[in-house]
């Protein structure tokens, strides 16, 4: 289970992005976020794993406490949790295969890492994991040489190597047309079903109806929306005005045009 108990963060400028924020994710719960640009999404999600340090609160993954943990404590943790970037955040100049094996980096010599000398199983599961989310031909071909949604299956093929029981995914479809953003999503779902708990940040009402399990709202860095998937699907105008702001409007698709 996740805890997430009073968060707040505060950037040097002084821009608080999130204020107070609480809630609780059981296992193998499909959890998403909403809001617009700004709202604080990004940086919950990086809180949680500690990629950023909450002014205040606490973090608490499976009775651990993420935000007092330093040094290999934290190593361990976050080896539980995986993370899909909205930009992909591959090193572009590597191969797919390399790409996928530095999501083991936590788990082997640093030194022999850097030099890409992963030991045999650890190769063995790269393969494994690059054939289960559908990249395999792809293993030796450069990352920039990669289309947008072979990009992110990378990205979800590194988390994955970590052997994840949570997965934080930031964004992970905002760059990608709608047919590639409902494959990469049923990829998530799919390996929600497998047991991974999921929390995924996303704008677009229509992917939250879909594969949401339950959701949350956030707005000016608050909470100000929780609901199941069937309370989404009923959603009112007032309370997606709540999230989105007065001059949002909804559309056929269930998208939001000021979603950003």
């Amino acid at each position: 289970m996740l805890v997430v108990e009073n968060l707040t963060k505060i950037y040097p400028d002084g821009t608080k992005a999130l204020d107070n924020v609480s809630f609780t994710v059981e296992d193998g719960e499909f959890l998403i976020i909403i809001g617009l640009s700004g709202s604080g999404k990004s940086t919950l999600l990086r809180c949680i794993n500690r990629l950023i340090d909450p002014t205040e609160g606490r973090v608490t993954w499976d009775d651990q406490d993420v935000t007092a943990a330093s040094g290999p404590e934290l190593r361990r943790i976050r080896r539980e949790i995986g993370m899909i970037f909205q930009h992909f955040n591959l090193v572009k100049r590597l191969s797919v295969e390399q790409n996928v094996l530095s999501g083991r980096l936590g788990y082997v010599n640093p030194n022999m890492a850097l030099l890409q000398r992963f030991p045999a199983d650890v190769r063995d599961q790269a393969r494994a994991t690059m054939e289960q989310v559908g990249i395999s031909a792809l293993a030796h071909k450069r990352a920039d040489e990669l289309s947008g949604g072979q990009q992110q299956r990378v990205g979800i093929a590194r988390a994955l190597m970590q052997e994840p029981k949570m997965i934080l995914a930031d964004e992970p479809v905002s760059a990608l047309d709608p047919v590639l953003a409902h494959n990469i999503l049923q990829d998530l779902e799919g390996l929600n079903k497998q047991g991974i708990t999921v929390l995924c940040s996303l704008h677009y009402l229509d992917l939250v109806q879909r594969y949401a399990t339950r959701v949350i709202g956030l707005r000016e860095g608050k909470i100000v929306y929780r609901g199941s998937r069937e309370a989404i699907r009923a959603m009112t105008d007032e309370e997606f005005k709540d999230i989105y702001g007065e001059e949002a409007v909804r559309i056929e698709t269930g998208r939001s045009v000021s979603g950003g």
